[in-house]
């Protein structure tokens, strides 16, 4: 039995880490994608990581697998209805994070965003 204290952490249970909504974000802003496709959107991430998340984020029902038989093996990964059910609650983390940003700007730190300079 899963037992959660408040709801929220039964939502970071499925999305939480440094690299699902990262995920999730590029297969709502860009639909079904292959495995290196979003490798290449993530350059910081390990192909090791990037299989585990995705395979966690299939087995909590957010993203579908498709396997194509053909050789060579060709894999691509999409949200379900389930996962883009979360677009709304992502978008919002983004425009938080956007407003996050231009606080840290104005406080005089440097900040760096690469957005786009991968896909």
């Amino acid at each position: 039995m899963k037992k959660y204290n408040i709801p929220v952490e039964a939502a970071l249970e499925v999305i939480g880490g440094k690299w699902k909504v990262v995920i999730l974000c590029h297969l709502i802003d860009n639909g079904t994608l292959r495995t290196s496709q979003l490798k290449r959107m993530m350059p910081n991430i390990t192909q090791k990581m990037l299989t585990q998340q995705l395979r966690e984020l299939e087995a909590d029902g957010v993203v579908n697998r498709i396997i194509y038989n053909q050789v060579p093996p060709k894999v691509e990964y999409e949200l379900t209805d389930y996962g883009t059910s979360l677009a709304p609650a992502l978008q919002m983390l983004c425009s938080w994070g956007e407003q996050h940003i231009e606080k840290t700007i104005s406080e005089g730190e440097d900040v760096l965003v690469i957005s786009g300079e991968n896909e």
